[in-house]
């Protein structure tokens, strides 16, 4: 008998818990945790982006434009690379290609200290940290959720999505401190040794698929035995993209995304520390503000993932745009003074409790029309999240320097989300399989 067999025969054996015996929990739940973690660790290049607009424009004397452009080529690497990570996790296993992505990270943020020319700041920022984050994107949990999870997928879902509000609300008050005090530098350093800090953690706790420990994935009645590695990884990614690309779904699930990238990591993480600024902010408020936008996504998140279990995804969807894109109106009026009014600090929980809440209905709705290719094309849905986050964060820089000002950016992303709101509702509801569009 092979060492997969005994293990799908122990855990196939009923297990009768004796007088006094503990309760144990299962190892998906810790697989879960590390997971977390991991994702809370990497955050942190999450949160510079906004925080290096002014310094660098002070330095170089680069525009808002140039530096905007750095970073929607982050953001547009983060969503490219997120299908062909799903497909290499697949093929190499989760823990190989985590590690490897913190450590890309950890490179492309240390060199920016050395940098002197704008070309630098696109190469190491864009380039480097875009393909390291986008190795461990969204994909890395949706995949997580995936092999260790029959039940409560979307709770878990959105418990690992609101890692990275997690993250934003450790790092970003600490490194706009870093930057008032000890200039940018020392924060790109900071992001680089919490990258490479994490990475142990990965080589020594992570698992790849239950199978590898014995057990069935949490909530599954019978034993499901590790899959052979897949190869050509790219070829797979680019398969499932054409493939699901024949379905409606697919572009509905693509548009809405796109719309939720722009008017959150494209337009609020990027750019509203300083828009704040300009009205007088100091830094180290308004990036609080930001983590405190980050305390509330993780209530949201979750909620949303709890949500997602009982509620139909669609109209879940549907109501979070709505909200958002009526928050977004109203931003302009909050940003004309530079201490922070009750007015403000409703909006900052209120978006915040909306901030990613779309994750968990999204990555449901993936499974439900596609099956065992979910995880790959939620990155290409991914994808267009961050092409979408990409744009504004260039627009962004540009409107800023064009007009004086952010407020055409955002009455254009609250028109967006409710066009983002219909088409969710348009969305039908179908078993696991592609519908071909006819």
């Amino acid at each position: 008998m092979t060492q997969t067999s005994e293990a799908a025969a122990v855990a196939r054996q009923p297990s009768k818990p004796g007088r006094g015996s503990r309760i144990r929990v299962h190892r998906a739940w810790f697989v879960a945790a590390v997971t977390f973690v991991t994702i809370i660790g990497a955050a942190a290049f999450r949160s510079v982006p906004g925080l290096l607009i002014d310094p660098l424009h002070d330095e170089f004397d680069w525009s808002r434009g140039t530096i905007g452009a750095a970073v929607s080529v982050n953001l547009a690497l983060y969503g490219l690379t997120a299908p062909f990570a799903a497909a290499l996790m697949d093929r190499f296993g989760i823990r190989r290609v985590v590690a490897v992505a913190l450590t890309v990270i950890a490179l492309g943020s240390g060199l920016t200290v050395w940098m002197t020319a704008a070309w630098q700041l696109m190469l190491c920022w864009g380039l480097l940290v875009g393909l390291g984050s986008g190795s461990m994107a969204l994909a890395f949990a949706a995949t997580v959720t995936n092999r260790w999870f029959t039940e409560r997928r979307g709770l878990v879902s959105g418990i690992l999505t609101a890692a990275s509000a997690s993250g934003q609300l450790i790092f970003l008050p600490l490194l706009s401190w870093i930057v008032e005090r000890h200039d940018w530098r020392p924060a790109a350093v900071t992001v680089a040794l919490a990258a490479l800090a994490v990475v142990p953690f990965v080589w020594l706790l992570l698992r790849d698929h239950p199978a590898d420990v014995g057990q069935k994935p949490y909530g599954a009645t019978e034993f499901v035995p590790k899959p052979a590695p897949v190869p050509g990884a790219a070829r797979r990614a680019v398969a499932v993209l054409f493939s699901a690309a024949r379905t409606g779904p697919f572009w509905l699930l693509a548009g809405t995304f796109a719309i939720c990238g722009a008017s959150t990591n494209g337009l609020i993480q990027t750019h509203f520390v300083p828009a704040a600024h300009d009205h007088g902010m100091p830094l180290t408020t308004a990036a609080s503000l930001l983590a405190v936008i980050g305390v509330f996504d993780v209530v949201g998140t979750i909620a949303s993932g709890w949500f997602t279990d009982r509620f139909e995804a669609r109209r879940l969807l549907a109501v979070y745009y709505s909200l958002r894109g009526v928050s977004l109106l109203f931003l302009p009026l909050l940003l004309v003074t530079p201490s922070v009014q009750p007015p403000m600090i409703f909006f900052i929980v209120f978006y915040g409790l909306d901030w990613v809440a779309t994750v968990p209905p999204t990555l449901a709705l993936c499974r439900e029309q596609y099956g065992e290719d979910s995880a790959i094309v939620f990155g290409w849905v991914l994808a267009s999240h961050q092409v979408g986050a990409a744009l504004v964060a260039f627009l962004g820089g540009v409107a800023r320097d064009t007009f004086g000002s952010y407020d055409v950016m955002w009455y254009a992303s609250g028109a967006l989300c409710a066009v983002a709101a219909l088409m969710a509702l348009v969305i039908r509801r179908r078993g696991v399989g592609v519908e071909a569009v006819v």
